[in-house]
C-alpha cells in the first residue's frame, strides 16, 4: 500500500549514496565513509546506495579523512568510523528507555572515545605515531539531524530551492584566516597552510573541540558530506551543479558518484569521498 501524504510527513524517506575513490595521484585511500542504521538492540551497515524510512531506528552517515605516514592515515579513518558503530546503539538505548537525550553530550563522548582510541594506537605502535583523522557525521532522528564535526571534511545543506550552505567550519589555519577576514576563499585555496589542521582526532592534539549542531530537516532537503579531496577543487556552486546539472555521462549515476567524479575531473590531488542524503 502506498504511503499517504501524512505518513510521509511523519516518517520521511531517506535516500542515500556514498562513494570513495583513491583519486589519480595517491596510491592508497586514507578516506572512509560510513552509513548505518541502528536501534537499542543492533547496528546494521547500509549499502552504498539505498532508501529507507526511520520506522525501525536512526541513521548515521559519516566521512573521515586519515592522516599519518605509511598506512597509518588509512587506519586512523577506519578506527573513527568503526568506533561509531560500537557506540551508536548504546546512545539510542537511552532514548528508547524514555530518558532525555542531550545529543551534544552523546556526540562529545563519542568523539572523545574515538580520539582516545587513536591516541592509544599512536602511543603503542611505532608505525602509528602521530596519526589522526577528521570526522564529520550526521545523525538522523525522526525529528532532527544532529551533526558533529572536527577537521576539514565538510557537511553541506542544500534546500529544495538549490540554496547551498556549509554547516561546518574547516579547522585549518587557512580557513581560520578566511573567517577572520584576512584572506578570501581563493587565497585560502592556495594558502601554504591550507592543509594544516588546528583541530583533529588523534594526531598531536591533547584537547579536542568538535563543532556540534542540529537541523530541523524538511522534505526536499539534501545533505552532503565530503572530504577535502572534493572541497579543495569544487566551490559550493560546483557541488550544487554536480547534483542539479550533472555531466551528461553521469546523469544516471548516484549523486555521490556525480560529486566524486566531478572532483577528479577538476584535478583533485587527494583521495575523494562524498555521501549524499536526500529527504
Amino acid at each position: 500500500m502506498p504511503m499517504t501524504q501524512d505518513s510521509q510527513k511523519n516518517n520521511p524517506i531517506l535516500h542515500w549514496s556514498g562513494m570513495t575513490d583513491t583519486g589519480r595521484v595517491r596510491q592508497n585511500n586514507e578516506d572512509a565513509f560510513l552509513a548505518i542504521t541502528f536501534n537499542d538492540k543492533e547496528c546494521s551497515f547500509l549499502g552504498k546506495i539505498g532508501e529507507a524510512t526511520q520506522e525501525k531506528g536512526d541513521f548515521i552517515f559519516a566521512v573521515s579523512d586519515g592522516m599519518g605516514g605509511a598506512n597509518a592515515g588509512e587506519f586512523a579513518s577506519r578506527v573513527a568510523v568503526d568506533k561509531l558503530t560500537e557506540l551508536a546503539p548504546q546512545s539510542f538505548r537511552l532514548s528508547a528507555m524514555g530518558m532525555t537525550v542531550d545529543y551534544n553530550d552523546i556526540l562529545s563522548e563519542v568523539f572523545f572515545e574515538i580520539h582516545k582510541k587513536i591516541h592509544y594506537y599512536s602511543f603503542h605502535y611505532e608505525e602509528c605515531r602521530g596519526m589522526g583523522a577528521t570526522l564529520s557525521m550526521c545523525w538522523f532522528t525522526p525529528e532532527k539531524m544532529h551533526f558533529a564535526h572536527i577537521g576539514d571534511s565538510r557537511i553541506y545543506h542544500m534546500s529544495s530551492t538549490g540554496e547551498m550552505k556549509q554547516l561546518t567550519n574547516d579547522h585549518s589555519v587557512a580557513a581560520r584566516l578566511m573567517r577572520e577576514g584576512k584572506i578570501n576563499e581563493r587565497e585560502m585555496r592556495k594558502h601554504p597552510e591550507r592543509s594544516i589542521l588546528e583541530r583533529s582526532l588523534g594526531a598531536r592534539s591533547e584537547i579536542i573541540e568538535p563543532q556540534f549542531g542540529s537541523f530541523i530537516y524538511e522534505t526536499g532537503d539534501t545533505f552532503i558530506l565530503c572530504s577535502d579531496g572534493v572541497s579543495d577543487v569544487l566551490f559550493d556552486s560546483n557541488i550544487r551543479d554536480a547534483l542539479l546539472r550533472p555531466f551528461p555521462y553521469l546523469a544516471n549515476k548516484p549523486p555521490a558518484e556525480q560529486i566524486v567524479k566531478r572532483a577528479i575531473t577538476q584535478g583533485s590531488q587527494d583521495n575523494v569521498t562524498a555521501v549524499v542524503i536526500q529527504i
